[in-house]
């Protein structure tokens, strides 16, 4: 990951660094900011190659941001962008399309050779994440994907599916390593790719394409609302399908292509919480954290700790952080 922000350049040089330096030469887009209020100017980002994509988190003080005409010629991308607005909502302009606001948590999808302008809308600036995934990785081209103008994500029903594998391919790139790790960003990013092609009318949901990526996002999905819940008693099957809006013997279909079973997920994600628990909170009474996390009894809990981690769980707590 590359990680940068303006704390690394004298104040009076700040905005022009980041417009010169940073707006032009690494994302391909002209910054503007009055003179007056160049001073207080911050911004920061991160990058991160994932699957194939890279994926860019960044946070700056309110300016305008335009990819004209001879800043495409200049930076020519030729990649699918998927937005997460994470700020107060921005604005988006200029193009072919009409003009169009973004609000907090919302998506938007373009192709990154087409112009537009944008501003925050509210004072707290930028906050957005964004995925490029080239048009070269993605399996059957269409010459309609680089005709993608910005476009807010505006289906109901594939709006929650995007957040699910946006927020797990943060948590992949932190988690996974090696082979495996790779596989699962690819995927995601794949079914990201997909989904924004689903929701502008190129890939119908049907096709196998459409399958695939419906099916990965949905099991993301589901693997999250497990989690969310792993406390509630009534965590079951009917319970996660009715939340995704599928039926019992789909879900149950989500998993048979997983490597574990939904009840082997539900169990794997009570230990992985019990552990984060024991480490954050090691003064709390295990008896009282097995609760926490959903388990039934004690007497569970210490089963299946032991027969995940060939440990009794005081032991795992006895190791201390650096045993974890």
């Amino acid at each position: 990951m590359y990680r940068w922000c303006t704390d690394e350049v004298e104040p009076h040089d700040r905005f022009d660094y980041w417009r010169e330096v940073r707006a032009k030469g690494l994302f391909g887009v002209t910054a503007e900011l009055e003179h007056e209020r160049r001073a207080d100017f911050y911004g920061e980002f991160s990058l991160r190659q994932l699957g194939g994509a890279g994926l860019v988190e960044l946070k700056a003080s309110a300016y305008t941001v335009e990819r004209s005409a001879s800043d495409i010629a200049y930076a020519p991308g030729d990649a699918i962008c998927v937005y997460q607005q994470l700020g107060s909502g921005g604005w988006f302009g200029g193009m072919r399309a009409s003009d169009f606001a973004i609000a907090n948590g919302s998506f938007a999808t373009s192709h990154t050779d087409l112009p537009y302008r944008t501003v925050p809308l509210g004072a707290g600036g930028f906050h957005l994440r964004i995925l490029k995934i080239p048009v070269s990785s993605i399996p059957g081209q269409d010459k309609r994907v680089r005709e993608l103008a910005p476009r807010t994500f505006d289906d109901a029903g594939l709006s929650p599916l995007l957040g699910a594998c946006f927020a797990d391919l943060g948590e992949a790139a932190a988690d996974d390593e090696g082979a495996a790790g790779s596989a699962s960003q690819a995927s995601l990013v794949e079914a990201l790719a997909h989904l924004a092609l689903i929701e502008r009318g190129i890939l119908r949901p049907g096709s196998r394409r459409g399958q695939a990526a419906l099916r990965t996002a949905r099991l993301t999905q589901a693997r999250r609302l497990i989690a969310r819940h792993l406390q509630d008693p009534n965590l079951a099957p009917n319970m996660v399908a009715d939340l995704l809006g599928v039926s019992v013997r789909h879900l149950h279909m989500l998993f048979e292509t997983a490597e574990k079973s939904f009840s082997q997920t539900v169990t794997d994600e009570r230990l992985k919480q019990s552990r984060r628990l024991m480490r954050e909170a090691p003064d709390r009474l295990i008896a009282d954290i097995a609760t926490s996390c959903g388990f039934e009894s004690l007497a569970t809990y210490y089963r299946v700790f032991n027969a995940a981690y060939g440990m009794a769980p005081g032991d795992f707590r006895a190791q201390g952080p650096e045993g974890h």
